[in-house]
């Protein structure tokens, strides 16, 4: 579980960075990245607390 809480706070600084490139250069591809590495960590996120409640109420 620790390595999980890492592994999404360590995507979300990629994200952020990468806004911050689009935010200094202006070029596209920086927000798209961002926005796909956002994404997927939030979904990947919200998949692992559902399994943690289904878990608590089994």
């Amino acid at each position: 579980m620790l390595l999980f809480r890492w592994a999404i706070l360590l995507f979300l600084l990629a994200a952020g960075v990468s806004f911050a490139f689009y935010a200094g250069t202006g070029e596209a591809r920086f927000k798209r990245f961002g926005l796909v590495i956002l994404k997927w960590t939030l979904i990947a996120a919200f998949g692992f607390f559902l399994v943690l409640f289904l878990e608590q109420l089994g």
